[in-house]
C-alpha cells in the first residue's frame, strides 16, 4: 500500500517533534543536576541499640560537607528505601519476620516534610514475606516493588492518591536452591529493579543464581513470568544487586558469593539478558568472609561500582562502548562493611555507608578515570544500611 505523500511528511514531522522533545528533557534534566547545590541523603538502618529509624543528613554538593544529622522517622528496621518520584513520599522495608503475628515482613509509607525533612507515617502494610530487604517505586509512582529474602518472593503493593500503600497486589513466589548447603537451600531474593521504560522487573535471587524477570502491569500492579524467566549466573555465586547502564542496552548483576559482577546486553522490546562477561570485584583471591553488596552505574555511563565487605573497598571498573568490564582500582580509605553506598546526581561523588563503621564517608569522582579520591570528609550515622537522595530548594 502507498501513502500519500502529505501522510508520510506528517509522521516524519511527527517523529522529529518526539525526538526534540526527548532531547529538550534531557538537556533540562542536565542543567538542573549541573545547578543542583544541596542534596538530603535519608539513610536506612538496621534498629537496636545505636539506631532509631530513618535518618536525614543534608549534603553540601559545593564544598563536600555533611552536616544535620537527625532522627526522620521510626520504623523497625527500615533497611532499605525508595522515593517516590513526585519527592513528597518515601517507602521502606520493616525488614522483620513477624509483623502483626504474621510470618511475613512489611513495608511502611512515609510522608516528606518539605522543610524540615522530617518524615511522618502514613500506613504499614505486610508484603508477602520475610526479610524484605529492597524496594524501588515505579516510574509512574503507582507501585512499589519489593524482595522478600528469607521469604523467596518479589510483591507489588499500590500506592493511593494520598501517598499511602493500599493491600499486596501481586506476589511471584520463588522455588528451587542453589549448590551452596548453607547459603542457598532455598530461594532469596535480594532486589527487584526496573527497566526505564516500565515494562519489565529484574528479581536478584542469590539462593537460586539467577536473575529472574517478570513483565510488570502498572495499572493493575502484577508482575507475571516473562519468556524467558530468567537469567542464569554462575553456580554458587549468590547474585545480589543489579543496575542499569543510562543507555538502556546494558545491564550489571554483583555477585556476593564468589565477588563478581556479571555484565548483560539487555533487550528493552523482549525483557531478555545475555551475558557478556563475568569479572571479579578484588584485585586478588578473595578470602574467608568476604563478600559483595552494592553496585551502581555513574551517571555518565562510563564507570561502574561495586562494594566488597571483608576487603573493604569498592571497585572501580572502566565501561567500554560494548559495555565491557575493566577492573582500574580500589578505594579503601575509611571503608568498613560497606554496605551501601550511593553516586549523586550530577556523578560528582560517591557516598558510602559503613555499616559496621557506623559513618558515611565521601568521595569525589575523577571524572575522567571513575577514580574515587578520598575528600576525607565523613559523618556518624548508625548501623548504615541504604543511601536515598532527594535535592533541596
Amino acid at each position: 500500500m502507498q501513502f500519500p505523500r502529505w501522510q508520510i511528511a506528517f509522521t516524519l514531522l511527527l517523529a522529529t517533534l518526539a525526538v526534540s522533545v526527548r532531547a529538550d528533557e534531557r538537556t533540562r534534566a542536565n542543567k538542573d543536576e549541573k545547578t543542583m547545590k544541596k542534596l538530603r541523603l535519608y539513610i536506612g538502618t538496621y534498629t537496636g541499640e545505636k539506631s532509631k529509624g530513618i535518618y536525614r543528613v543534608d549534603l553540601d554538593l559545593v564544598s563536600g560537607e555533611m552536616r544535620g544529622l537527625a532522627l526522620a522517622g521510626e520504623v523497625a528496621n527500615p533497611s532499605f528505601l525508595a522515593i517516590h518520584p513526585g519527592q513528597k513520599f518515601l517507602y521502606v522495608v520493616s525488614e522483620i519476620g513477624d509483623f502483626n503475628g504474621q510470618k511475613t515482613g512489611a513495608v511502611a509509607a512515609l510522608a516528606i516534610e518539605p522543610k524540615t525533612g522530617n518524615l511522618k507515617l502514613l500506613n504499614i502494610e505486610p508484603c508477602g514475606g520475610a526479610g524484605p530487604c529492597h524496594i524501588v517505586t515505579d516510574k509512574a509512582g503507582k507501585n512499589v516493588l519489593v524482595a522478600n529474602y528469607s521469604g523467596g518472593s518479589a510483591a507489588v503493593l499500590p500506592i493511593k492518591a494520598d501517598g499511602s500503600l493500599a493491600k499486596m497486589s501481586s506476589l511471584a513466589q520463588h522455588e528451587g536452591s542453589g549448590v551452596n548447603e548453607q547459603r542457598q537451600q532455598a530461594p532469596h531474593a535480594h532486589s527487584i529493579n526496573l527497566d526505564a521504560a516500565n515494562r519489565f522487573a529484574f528479581v536478584a535471587d542469590l539462593g537460586l543464581d539467577q536473575v529472574l524477570v517478570y513483565r510488570f502491569d502498572g495499572e493493575q500492579g502484577t508482575i507475571t513470568p516473562n519468556d524467558p524467566p530468567y537469567a542464569q549466573v554462575a553456580e554458587g555465586a549468590g547474585p545480589r544487586h543489579f543496575a542499569f547502564h543510562p543507555d538502556g542496552t546494558k545491564a550489571y548483576v554483583i555477585n556476593e558469593m564468589l565477588l563478581t559482577v556479571t555484565a548483560f546486553k539487555y533487550d528493552p522490546k523482549k525483557g531478555t539478558l545475555t551475558e557478556l562477561q563475568t569479572v571479579s570485584t578484588l584485585p586478588g583471591k578473595r578470602q574467608a568472609g568476604d563478600s559483595t553488596a552494592e553496585i551502581v552505574v555513574h551517571p555518565s555511563g562510563k564507570f561502574l561500582y561495586g562494594s566488597n565487605r571483608g576487603h573493604n573497598s569498592i571497585a572501580v571498573f572502566a565501561i567500554d562502548e560494548r559495555g565491557v568490564l575493566k577492573l582500574t582500582g580500589h578505594a579503601t580509605e575509611g571503608i568498613k562493611t560497606p554496605r551501601n553506598f550511593a553516586v549523586d546526581p550530577t556523578g560528582k561523588y560517591l557516598i558510602v555507608a559503613n555499616q559496621d563503621g557506623d559513618s558515611l564517608t565521601l568521595f569525589a569522582i575523577d571524572q575522567k578515570t571513575g577514580a574515587l579520591e578520598p575528600t576525607g570528609k565523613t559523618i556518624e550515622v548508625p548501623m548504615p544500611v541504604c543511601i536515598r537522595m532527594l535535592p533541596i530548594e
